[in-house]
């Protein structure tokens, strides 16, 4: 089969699954054509059945703004021409959705896959500037589906449509998503302390001062370090409060392998506004971490409560210092979670379980 993905291609769940789900397409024997405006950041090395298309979008001193919706689905129509493809699977409902509409229109017997992965729903989709456009997109798609139950019903509840979404689930490789502790790097960035970590990209929604304010609890009890991976508009604040309180805070920026550094985490940190499935959560968990992060979107289906690690109101800061703390005190209890962890992942979350998904829509169509 000939597929097309088109995503945002810098760093956030959407884009690394897309591109992920390329990779083990092209593995498979099928052959995958990216179409961006750059290189995903995590299509990394050689495959002779991955091809990256390249969207140069234009600009005009009659146009205020780059026509990069027009450019994307003029782009994506050349390319199925050219190369004939079979679907062109769109992540994020605005615009890589429309933009598949649109060539599909140009491309007779093209099929269109929609996935949600969940602020293009719960903040662009519901935005009334944007809620028409994306009611549109969803019911227009040859096949739609989303990362989480949550999303799901999210969506069938913000757009009001009857259109058939089905659920299938973000996914890790556990092949390589596993525990693998690097001493050197152990020894250097720890210091024997017990190890917190959180990993996102800054944003507000991501509630970064409650990471501060709860590793600022638990260090009171538990000589600990905090590794922040990642970065955004929430970081300076960050270090500023790390600083106030004279915090063991070590901010490590965007990590392109961050295995290295779940591989000697004893606990990850999630206390997200919103989720609607986590990544995060499941990379840690398949690399034997316990979780403690918001009960809130759709991880609930991915960390099992009580078992591989807690849910927590948004927002209770004590609530995360809490359960963090009878984690990290009890080393049976966390090795005993960090086992179930990695097995969840496994058995349900597992990259060959999650294509095999992907596979029966593209064949149904």
């Amino acid at each position: 089969m000939k597929i097309g993905i088109t995503c945002y291609p810098s760093y956030g769940g959407s884009g690394a699954m897309a591109t992920e789900l390329g990779k083990t397409l092209a593995d498979k024997g099928h052959t995958v054509h990216f179409i961006n405006y750059e290189i995903p950041f995590r299509l990394n090395g050689y495959n002779e059945r991955v091809v990256f298309h390249h969207l140069e979008v234009p600009t005009y001193p009659l146009f205020k703004y780059p026509p990069y919706t027009l450019a994307l689905a003029s782009r994506i129509a050349e390319v199925a021409q050219m190369e004939g493809l079979d679907v062109i699977h769109a992540h994020y409902a605005i615009p890589h959705s429309i933009c598949g509409y649109l060539a599909k229109q140009m491309v007779p017997n093209l099929k269109l896959v929609t996935t949600l992965h969940g602020t293009d729903i719960t903040l662009v989709g519901n935005d009334q500037t944007f809620f028409p456009i994306t009611k549109f997109a969803i019911e227009a798609s040859d096949a739609v589906t989303a990362v989480s139950k949550s999303l799901k019903d999210d969506t069938k509840r913000i757009f009001e449509t009857s259109k058939e979404i089905d659920v299938v689930y973000n996914f890790v490789d556990t092949t390589i998503y596993k525990k693998t502790v690097d001493k050197e790097l152990q020894r250097n960035l720890t210091k024997g302390k017990k190890v917190v970590t959180h990993i996102s990209n800054f944003r507000p929604v991501k509630r970064i001062e409650d990471v501060i304010d709860a590793f600022r609890g638990i260090a009171r009890e538990v000589d600990a370090v905090l590794l922040m991976i990642g970065d955004g508009i929430e970081r300076s604040k960050a270090e500023l409060l790390a600083h106030k309180y004279n915090l063991d805070v070590k901010f490590l920026g965007k990590q392109q392998n961050v295995i290295q550094f779940l591989s000697i985490t004893d606990l990850l940190l999630l206390p997200s506004e919103q989720e609607s499935f986590g990544l995060v959560a499941l990379e840690a968990m398949a690399c034997n971490v316990p979780v403690v992060a918001s009960n809130v979107g759709g991880v609930p289906e991915v960390v099992d409560e009580g078992k591989t690690g807690y849910l927590v109101d948004v927002g209770n800061v004590q609530g995360f210092i809490e359960k963090g703390l009878t984690i990290l005190t009890n080393n049976s209890l966390r090795e005993d979670f960090g086992q179930r962890a990695r097995k969840r992942a496994v058995d349900l979350f597992d990259k060959d379980t999650i294509i095999g998904n992907y596979l029966n829509i593209y064949n149904k169509l």
